[in-house]
């Protein structure tokens, strides 16, 4: 038995702040802005909006598309550093929401490789026959931790919630391989005290070598060359980070994903944001090969193949 995606959901809110919203209140300007990031603007939810909100509409959009009721959903994974409260976790409140009364429930802390920890988790718990529907949420109020007078990290963060529902696939499809790894030396380059603290440089150099070498790794591990690979998705963080991966892969600028100018850096929720974007836009088909890859504080990082369709 293979797991794969079998549902898809997202969440943004709706406001948005541009470049040129950040200029009137920071010592920047768009044209810093884009040169660097390529962020153009991003989305910030409301002071009402707590992060299981978020999670709850891209969560019920995903078990819809799968098909599914909530009652059907084995375990909750939540892939979140900005949870409601400390506890009970974002997934327990989740399970309410849903109404997902026989699901196991609990978050995931690797920051922004949250949600590629969350679907290898899921996994495990498909292909060996223990549960059936796991529903995996990235989610992040980022907003509520980020200095709004630090001209380094104000820019760069937004809010949102992308969900799946991992579940059997046909033995053609699904996940081919996948890689996690961490590397706790770096967790002084990217912790939250107050606020985000980060240093960029630092992390900049760290996420260029490691997107590049587990991109080429989980390719290599899943049988398969670079020629193989249809689309790649990297963690929205950085378009100069995201650049380096897909010129490692050798990947023509159509063939990855990019929404990081229209939402920013959303941590653990902008990989599952972009495949409902990519897939919406009829840029992923049915059997394309497609690389999953991202790094977050911790330092973080993981990547998959996957084989698309159910």
């Amino acid at each position: 038995m293979r797991a794969g995606i079998v549902g898809i959901g997202r969440y943004l809110p709706e406001k948005i702040v541009t470049n040129a919203d950040l200029e009137k209140v920071l010592d920047t300007s768009d044209e810093w802005i884009r040169t660097r990031t390529g962020i153009e603007e991003r989305r910030i939810a409301e002071d009402t909006i707590n992060t299981s909100d978020m999670a709850f509409a891209a969560a019920k959009d995903a078990i819809e598309n799968a098909g599914i009721s909530a009652e059907e959903i084995d375990l909750i994974l939540v892939a979140t550093v900005t949870p409601d409260h400390p506890f009970p976790s974002v997934a327990c409140m989740l399970q309410e929401k849903l109404g997902a009364k026989k699901a196991a429930a609990m978050d995931v802390s690797a920051a922004c490789a949250g949600f590629m920890y969350g679907i290898v988790t899921a996994k495990q718990f498909i292909e060996t026959n223990v549960y059936k529907n796991v529903l995996v949420v990235g989610v992040e109020k980022l907003s509520k931790i980020t200095d709004w007078n630090d001209r380094n990290t104000a820019v760069l963060f937004g809010d949102g919630a992308g969900a799946v529902v991992v579940g059997p696939v046909s033995d053609n499809r699904g996940i081919l391989a996948f890689e996690l790894g961490a590397d706790g030396t770096g967790s002084k380059h990217l912790y939250q005290d107050e606020y985000i603290i980060m240093n960029g440089r630092e992390v900049f150099k760290f996420a260029v070598r490691q997107m590049g070498e587990s991109c080429l790794n989980v390719i290599e591990k899943a049988g398969l060359t670079k020629e193989d690979v249809d689309f790649l998705i990297p963690h929205q963080a950085n378009i100069r980070i995201m650049e380096a991966s897909r010129q490692r892969l050798e990947l023509p600028v159509e063939k990855m994903s990019k929404t990081v100018h229209k939402y920013g850096n959303t941590s653990s929720a902008s990989i599952p944001i972009s495949i409902v974007e990519e897939l919406e836009a009829g840029k992923i088909k049915d059997d394309d090969v497609i690389v999953m890859v991202g790094f977050g504080g911790g330092l973080t990082w993981g990547a998959i193949a996957i084989r698309w369709g159910k």
